[in-house]
């Protein structure tokens, strides 16, 4: 593990994706008028290779498309409703269908801009997007775990989404591209956090008799891992977006196995209220002292 992070993961976008550019002709990089100042060294200096469509992200998503097809790596880049929800239709029929390869990085995750309201929210992101064949999902937990799983991934040839976020966890952890980290064993139960949740997992799971596995990439997911150290199927899911996003994956990775499962995460409600994210979390129980109520209920059953 590493120190404290001194970048943001919004702020690590930029950086990594320039110094990506400098190095790999193949990359292009489609805009929706968001985030522009982190890209304005790509922007000049690969002029034919980047480009700025405007809030239109139909057309971000397509132009894209046509980058891809002329055998380039396209990166696209805007807040999580407006880079899923909004063209949700061109990803699945301009990448899916037509099976390129391309990144879609995120920022502003469930209610990162929480006082903007329902237009401005997310947390159905990973729902929707687990839904399209071929699509693979990244959620690091750090600046410097996006650096690394992007760099890992970012030419596999699948269409691939980066879900970063304001919360960070305080540390990176050792991480590699569809694979779980086991970072703490126990006997009485499996915990699955997922990206920055692990900070507020971390407190309560040092006290408890589990095993902690940390979770950066949901497709393809590290299912061999999670057969290893959940041999009682107590499982419990601590994710950052609507509760149950990741329960599929699990569920068939314990297929014909007995198991008990518990998610944790943004309740499946609209989220009426305004404040900041913190505030969402202390209504919605996603606090550190929250999330561990809840794993020691469902431990006590």
């Amino acid at each position: 593990m590493t120190t404290t992070q001194t970048i943001t993961m919004r702020e690590q976008i930029g950086e990594t994706l320039t110094e990506l550019f400098e190095h790999d002709e193949r990359l292009a990089l489609v805009l929706a008028d968001i985030s522009l100042p982190l890209f304005e060294k790509i922007q000049h200096s690969y002029p034919t290779r980047s480009i700025n469509v405007g809030i239109m992200e139909q057309t971000m998503i397509s132009v894209a498309t046509g980058y891809a097809l002329e055998g380039f790596i396209p990166c696209v880049h805007t807040i999580s409703p407006f880079l899923v929800e909004r063209p949700y239709e061109q990803i699945k029929d301009d990448f899916c269908y037509q099976q390129l390869g391309g990144n879609f990085i995120s920022t502003g995750a469930s209610y990162d801009y929480s006082t903007e309201g329902m237009t401005h929210h997310g947390p159905a992101d990973v729902a929707l997007l687990s839904q399209l064949p071929g699509m693979q999902i990244v959620i690091p937990g750090t600046a410097g775990e996006f650096d690394q799983l992007l760099r890992a991934a970012y030419d596999n040839g699948s269409p691939t989404y980066y879900r970063t976020s304001i919360a960070e966890n305080a540390t990176d952890q050792q991480v590699a591209f569809g694979k779980l980290s086991v970072l703490q064993r126990g006997s009485q139960a499996t915990l699955i956090a997922v990206g920055p949740m692990l900070q507020k997992v971390l407190p309560g799971a040092a006290r408890l008799d589990v095993t902690l596995l940390y979770c950066t990439t949901l497709l393809p997911f590290g299912a061999q891992t999670l057969r290893e150290t959940a041999p009682n199927g107590e499982i419990i899911i601590i994710e950052p977006y609507y509760e149950g996003g990741l329960l599929p994956m699990v569920s068939a990775a314990m297929e014909h196995l007995p198991t008990r499962i518990k998610s944790i995460g943004v309740p499946h409600q609209i989220l009426k209220h305004y404040g900041t994210p913190e505030q969402h979390d202390e209504e919605l129980g996603l606090t550190t002292e929250g999330i561990d109520q809840k794993i020691r209920q469902f431990l006590q059953r």
